[in-house]
This record gives C-alpha cells, sequence and structure tokens, in this order.
C-alpha cells in the first residue's frame, strides 16, 4: 500500500460516512418514515436543511483536506502491512476511551466559558432539534480542536506500538457514525441497544437544555462527574 492509496481510502471512508449522514438527514426530515422513533416532539424548522448547509459543506471539505493530507504526511507512522484484530481493536477501544475523556473537559469548558459559548460552541447549539448531519454543524474552530481527542489517543498509542491503519480507518468510520446518529433526535430499539456506548437521548437532552450530558461516545464521565442532565 502507498501513502497515496491510503490517503484516498480515508478519503473515501469519510465520504462514505457522511453520504450515510445525508440519507439518514433527508429521510428524517423529508419522510415520516421516522417519526415514531423521534424524541423531541418539535416541529423541524422549514427550510433549516438548505440553511445549515453552507457551513456544513465548508466544514466538510475542510475536514477531507486534514484527513487526505494529514493521512498522506503522516504514513510512515502507520502499520499497514498487518491486518490483527487483537490490535485493531485495542486501538480502537484505546482511541474512543482517550477521546471521550478529551472531548468531555473540552466539552465543558465550552459551556462554562461564557465567551467561548456565546462565539463558538452557541453556533452548534442552534440545532436545539437537531438531525444527522448537524454534527458538523459548528464553528471551524470547534470541530478542530475536538480533533485533538483523536491525536492523543492515537499518539499515545504510538508511544508503545506503531498505529495500525485498519484501526485508524475503523476508528474513524465508527466516530462518524455515532456523531451523526446522536444527533439524529431518534431511539431506534436496535441501535439503543449497543451496550456501553451513548443514546441519542442523552446527547439529544443536552442540544434541547444547553446544560449537562458532556459526554459522546460513552456516559461515563458524566456520571462520574455528576453532570448528568436532569430535569
Amino acid at each position: 500500500m502507498t501513502r497515496e492509496i491510503a490517503a484516498i481510502i480515508t478519503v473515501f471512508l469519510l465520504i462514505t460516512t457522511n453520504s450515510i449522514g445525508l440519507i439518514y438527514s433527508l429521510l428524517v426530515l423529508k419522510t415520516k418514515l421516522f417519526a415514531k422513533y423521534r424524541i423531541q416532539s418539535k416541529a423541524y424548522k422549514t427550510g433549516i436543511f438548505s440553511e445549515r448547509m453552507p457551513l456544513y459543506l465548508f466544514n466538510f471539505f475542510t475536514l477531507l483536506l486534514f484527513a487526505g493530507v494529514g493521512t498522506y504526511f503522516l504514513y510512515d507512522f502507520f502499520e499497514v502491512s498487518i491486518f490483527s484484530i487483537p490490535v485493531i481493536l485495542f486501538q480502537v477501544i484505546f482511541a474512543f476511551i482517550i477521546d471521550d475523556l478529551y472531548f468531555y473537559f473540552m466539552h465543558r469548558w465550552m459551556h462554562e466559558n461564557k465567551f467561548i459559548l456565546r462565539k463558538i460552541h452557541s453556533i452548534h447549539h442552534r440545532a436545539t432539534t437537531p438531525f444527522p448531519l448537524e454534527y458538523l454543524y459548528g464553528h471551524p474552530l470547534e470541530w478542530i480542536m475536538g480533533m485533538f481527542g483523536v491525536i492523543f489517543g492515537f499518539g499515545l498509542i504510538l508511544l508503545v506500538m506503531p498505529i495500525n491503519i485498519y484501526a485508524f480507518w475503523l476508528f474513524g468510520a465508527l466516530r462518524n457514525l455515532h456523531e451523526i446518529h446522536i444527533h439524529s433526535d431518534l431511539k431506534l430499539p436496535f441501535i439503543s441497544k449497543i451496550p456501553f456506548i451513548s443514546e441519542t437521548r442523552h446527547h439529544d437532552d443536552h442540544h434541547a437544555k444547553l446544560t449537562g450530558n458532556y459526554s459522546s461516545t460513552f456516559t461515563w464521565m458524566d456520571r462520574i462527574f455528576k453532570s448528568n442532565f436532569k430535569d
């Protein structure tokens, strides 16, 4: 595998997962297919999809550029010749734990720092009733800051072993799909049963109330620091 192929696959996976998010969003907004699974009863604002698109597309294409170029230039840090399921699982789970730990404190800080909340994070919270693609609707600085959790996770792995390229790709795909789903405002029965993973309601309550439930992938940080949303 060459560095060019690795970069292309990274970009392809991002395009694929976000295409799923696009289709998911259109089904949520334009049909009644998932109506009975909605968490909030509040109707979506007319024209919200078109209104959100410019910022979403800017962030998405910037993300593609960062991810593709990053994979290309960091290629030498990846292990590309070994497909080891135990190594892949370990690296993916470890990266998720570190990423979620970082995200919790970053996200909580964005709410407790009133300047940051007003100037940066409030853009994402225009989505009081979110739909899937709104996971990437936010100030560009916010999602760039959010990527440091991924850097820390895989950076720590790199201290003891090479980063497995398949673990990197799997993590990226799963992280995107999870972010897309927790912004869907849907409680789908077959997904809500996945153990250890935060449910949509956890993040949906955060968007609806603008407080508490700062974790993303898991919920244990909110339980430890007693920041679970309460009515």
